[in-house]
């Protein structure tokens, strides 16, 4: 009798194709290399046919081998899917779910929000992810993550997303600087200015420059940092102006500094903070649930 692929196989092929590299691939399964090794060597044993082309650079998928990684990958999606639908017969928060949130979110959100999840819902077991939008959603697409918490709107292909609720973005400067003073600002007033911004990666500085209407060519940019935490500090030094989230003003980043802040004139200077999920996925009603409460959750912690 032939032997079938096993699920562990392709998923160590997937792997491979991925990392381009057996030790990297062998530690995203954690496992060790020679586990990983002769698991796609069985699985080439078992189809009849090389997948994997090795030498001592690099590894490259031969050409039934990236046909074979297509179908696997869509075959190891089916299967979350499947657990998921069963998941998801069961009461609402009940069960586990993965959640990717992105670092401008996940600090000035996630506390509150956890602490009521576990008070109301102390059965549901919630697993977190905190990277950047890229890395989330590629993540969402191989089914290692349910659900993505982020800023929209973000490119990604077969997925579903629902709009939660606008975060304001704020201008922050030194109470020396000239801006520091007056009423509502224009975003054209920022023409020309020293902007800190996030390095590139990071949607929040994509956000925040659509939100503007500013391009990268209109304003100076002296350095790019990898925490907002970090642009702060920068900013209460003197070294530029930055654009802030208020969800970040609320977690009261700017406790301890000397930093001003001043709102906008024009409307709709924000993002959208929402979530996204996989298109086929059967959980989709409790991910509006999860939706509605996170939105909820927010209002409430605003009010407070």
């Amino acid at each position: 009798m032939t032997r079938q692929p096993t699920l562990k196989q392709l998923k160590y092929l997937c792997a491979v194709a991925e990392h381009g590299h057996f030790g990297n691939a062998a530690k995203a399964c954690h496992v060790s290399q020679s586990t990983l090794s002769a698991g796609i060597l069985e699985l080439e044993e078992a189809l009849g046919a090389s997948l994997v082309e090795r030498n001592n650079r690099q590894v490259i998928l031969t050409g039934l081998g990236s046909d074979v990684v297509q179908r696997a990958q869509s075959i190891l999606l089916d299967v979350e899917d499947l657990m998921a639908l069963c998941d998801a017969s069961s009461a609402p928060f009940s069960g586990k779910m993965r959640l990717g949130v992105i670092p401008t979110i996940a600090p000035y959100i996630l506390p509150s929000l956890l602490k009521r999840l576990r008070k109301e819902h102390p059965d549901f077991q919630l697993y977190i992810r905190e990277d950047l939008s890229g890395h989330l959603v590629d993540a969402l697409q191989h089914g290692e993550l349910d659900v993505l918490l982020l800023a929209l709107p973000f490119p990604a292909e077969k997925v579903e997303t629902m709009h939660l609720f606008e975060d304001a973005f704020v201008f922050a400067c030194p109470s020396s600087h000239q801006l520091a003073r007056g009423g509502e600002l224009s975003t054209s007033e920022l023409r020309s200015q020293e902007l800190l911004l996030l390095e590139d990666g990071h949607c929040l500085r994509d956000h925040a420059l659509e939100a503007c209407k500013l391009k990268e060519t209109e304003i100076d940019i002296p350095y790019q940092a990898t925490s907002l935490n970090t642009i702060v500090q920068m900013v209460a030094n003197g070294i530029g102006v930055t654009l802030l989230p208020q969800m970040a003003l609320d977690a009261r980043i700017l406790t301890g500094t000397e930093v001003c802040t001043r709102s906008f004139k024009e409307q709709n200077v924000a993002r959208s903070i929402g979530l996204m999920w996989r298109k086929k996925t059967p959980r989709r009603a409790e991910f509006t649930l999860l939706g509605k409460f996170i939105a909820e959750q927010y209002t409430a912690a605003k009010a407070a």
